[in-house]
């Protein structure tokens, strides 16, 4: 036993420099992500101020209970996986092709100046992005309406008009994580042998063959590992793209409303700590049974491109 413990204190001093350079990201997890699943109690309690999380009466399931006889739970849940589908599949599809089209620029400093570009949306903050949709669709002085009635047309009331919301959405989350979600695509391709496109090129292959037989093939790895990540978060709504953009709107509730907004109304007008610890415990399960799910069917395809 002696051995063994001096045997495990002799590697911990010989590797002590990794060590250390791992310590503050084991700490910010075990802070940020550990500790605060103690939370997790909340969901089964009748939370107040007084008694704080451990001293506060349980309720059983009344605080789920709540939420599914709400009759929102339902449509959040739709709204939220429908938009997360988009987001996922879309923003895939546009940042594979914004990582192509930038490691076929010839030009460094074109290359250089439109990746630049296509990254500094990510910058900006939801806020700011929110007034930005506000000055675009705005009935009264809104870019799109103004152009509208310049050519003697009538003009469209996008906030009261929820149809039109889901594109609008959809639109500005990809514009706003395409630069940065192609990184990743940009370095694996940036990681392909340049011998496979000699060689590809040697058997007269075009751009789009280069693409399509090579490239995407080459990344695949990755790009199902990313799904698989994003798959993970499939229940959990983007709050500060639907609260920034929609606000407390009511009137677009049914095309907008996601679990997370639900979760945030139930704690500001009614301080229901319980319920929104709830909806977060909902959230998790959900997330944690679709990545299990959607692994195990990986697996069965390629053993190589699952997560665990």
């Amino acid at each position: 036993m002696q051995t063994k413990k001096n045997g495990f204190l002799k590697k911990l001093f010989k590797y002590r420099v990794y060590l250390l350079m791992l310590a503050p990201a084991v700490i910010y997890t075990l802070l940020f992500a550990y500790y605060p699943m103690t939370g997790i109690v909340m969901a089964f309690k009748k939370y107040n101020y007084a008694g704080g999380i451990w001293g506060s009466p349980w309720n059983g399931l009344d605080n789920f209970a709540f939420f599914f006889k709400s009759g929102q739970a339902g449509l959040v849940t739709r709204n939220t996986v429908l938009y997360n589908l988009a987001f996922i599949l879309l923003g895939t599809v546009t940042q594979v092709a914004v990582a192509v089209f930038l490691t076929e620029i010839r030009g460094k400093k074109f290359r250089k100046v439109s990746q630049s570009m296509m990254f500094l949306p990510y910058f900006i903050s939801w806020v700011i992005v929110g007034v930005m949709a506000f000055n675009i669709f705005s009935s009264d002085y809104g870019f799109i309406n103004r152009l509208i009635t310049m050519f003697g047309g009538e003009k469209i009331s996008f906030y009261t008009t929820p149809q039109w919301w889901p594109f609008i959405l959809i639109f500005f989350n990809i514009w706003k994580g395409v630069g940065y979600g192609s990184v990743m695509y940009l370095a694996a391709i940036m990681g392909i042998d340049t011998s496979v496109y000699e060689a590809a090129a040697i058997d007269g292959a075009n751009v789009f063959q280069r693409i399509f037989k090579v490239t995407i093939p080459m990344i695949m790895p990755t790009m199902v590992i990313l799904l698989l990540m994003s798959v993970g978060g499939i229940f959990k709504g983007n709050f500060d793209l639907f609260y920034n953009l929609v606000g407390n709107n009511g009137l677009l509730y049914n095309y907008t409303d996601v679990i997370d907004t639900l979760a945030m109304r139930a704690l500001i007008s009614s301080n229901d700590f319980g319920m929104s610890a709830a909806i977060g415990l909902f959230q998790s399960v959900l997330c944690l049974i679709t990545v299990t799910i959607v692994n195990k069917l990986v697996s069965l395809y390629d053993r190589d491109y699952a997560l665990f």
